[in-house]
């Protein structure tokens, strides 16, 4: 059984702009779209054996390119840390500049 490692669709928000233009498609319709291989198939002509291997492929490079850079994984350090320091404010009653910050920090860490 081929399952979906929904990691996937976290990391091709980060690098789907550096896959080819048909792997960043074919992930986008079985992760985003939630095609089935038929479906995906279908819809860019290829067999389904095709579409598996092209998701295969895309993944394993969706990986390595987090291994090297590891931008996910950054932008999830930052996003616990934004959320620990407002809960901490709110917890002190902390107000004014430095809670400010923190809520902008928080909304340029979520996009």
């Amino acid at each position: 059984m081929f399952e979906k490692n929904l990691e996937i669709g976290f990391l091709l928000d980060f690098y789907g702009d550096v896959l080819s233009e048909r792997k960043r498609t074919v992930l986008d319709f079985y992760y985003n779209d939630d095609l089935s291989l038929a479906e995906i198939a279908g819809e860019i002509g290829i067999s389904r054996q095709g579409v598996r291997e092209l998701i295969k492929k895309a993944e394993e490079e969706l990986f390595f390119y987090e291994e090297k850079l590891g931008l996910a994984k950054r932008f999830r350090a930052t996003e616990e840390r934004a959320e620990e320091l407002l809960s901490m404010m709110e917890r002190g009653g902390i107000d004014g500049e430095i809670r400010d910050a923190a809520e902008r920090l928080m909304e340029a860490v979520k996009g």
